[in-house]
């Protein structure tokens, strides 16, 4: 009888609540799995991250990293090194370049397959591949079409007459940069397209209309229009193929390891050079810190971008 009378008080509590009490303890019990998801697979492992890159001194057992002493000499370090200096730039062109391009000719494309043409579908199918195709394969790819000696891009510009001989393009430290950005453009621009083209067709077909009808020219419609229904869109796929581009290794790894003379490395390498190859876990993961409060930078600028479409 005791227990069946606390149940019955336990109830009465429950129904004396408001309503808008009650839907709230119910919405923080259903969203309990996701904080506990988030806080033990995201939260403790960055905190796990932090704590390392206050360690200082170089480490080849992982297991022993937590003997070595606590400070912020990792930092102080880092940000006195003249090369990571050159990585950070190097990042910043890789990714406006990479990205830039890709924004250019996913929008050039997304536009070109929202119009009623023959064979649309199955390009819109097959455009998906390059974003498919690993990295690796993507750098073994283009290490055959710009060889230097006989690869099918030198024989095309000789063609046309703007290159004279064969010309090494990931060797020379002065187009390597370049070299690495060509194929990271072709694996990037697939996913900006296929994001923007589904903008383009969520556009209300009406407002096209009373743009012809009050006389609006092509351009026009494009700055008026398009343009407002595929802002936010387009600034959520820039934004995650900016912070998959920082973060990506694979393609300059395989291609040029951050060479000739370091033209090529970005801060993905430079970290996974101080982790594995000088084994100071510190320095890298104090790097990896600092390109994650930048990431989180990058995704409150365009994410309040994207906010602010119109549809």
């Amino acid at each position: 009888m005791t227990s069946i009378s606390a149940a019955r008080t336990r109830r009465a509590g429950w129904l004396d609540l408001s309503f808008e009490r009650r839907q709230t303890l119910l919405s923080l019990a259903l969203l309990m799995p996701a904080v506990v998801t988030v806080l033990v697979l995201i939260v403790y492992p960055l905190y796990q991250v932090f704590e390392i890159s206050l360690r200082e001194g170089k480490v080849m057992n992982f297991a022993r990293i937590s003997a070595l002493p606590l400070g912020f000499g990792n930092y102080s370090r880092v940000l006195s090194d003249p090369q990571f200096w050159r990585s950070t730039t190097t990042s910043a062109i890789y990714v406006a370049g990479s990205v830039g391009a890709a924004l250019l000719i996913g929008l050039a494309t997304a536009l070109l397959l929202n119009r009623r043409l023959p064979g649309t579908r199955i390009f819109r199918t097959l455009i998906l591949i390059p974003w498919a195709v690993p990295g690796v394969v993507v750098s073994i790819m283009f290490l055959w079409i710009m060889d230097g000696s006989f690869g099918v891009f030198n024989a095309m510009l000789r063609d046309i007459g703007l290159l004279s001989g064969d010309h090494a393009w990931f060797v020379d430290s002065r187009t390597a940069l370049l070299a690495v950005i060509v194929p990271t453009i072709w694996k990037t621009y697939p996913l900006i397209t296929l994001t923007i083209l589904a903008a383009l067709q969520s556009i209300p077909t009406e407002i096209y209309d009373a743009a012809e009808v009050d006389g609006a020219k092509a351009v026009q419609k494009f700055v008026h229009v398009t343009w407002p229904g595929i802002q936010g869109a387009t600034a959520l796929v820039v934004m995650v193929s900016c912070l998959g581009v920082f973060r990506d290794v694979d393609i300059i790894f395989a291609t040029t390891g951050g060479g000739p003379a370091h033209a090529t490395e970005t801060l993905a390498l430079y970290v996974y050079k101080e982790a594995f190859q000088y084994f100071r876990m510190g320095a890298a993961t104090a790097v990896g810190t600092m390109m994650i409060a930048f990431a989180l930078l990058i995704s409150i600028l365009l994410g309040a971008v994207a906010r602010r479409s119109k549809y």
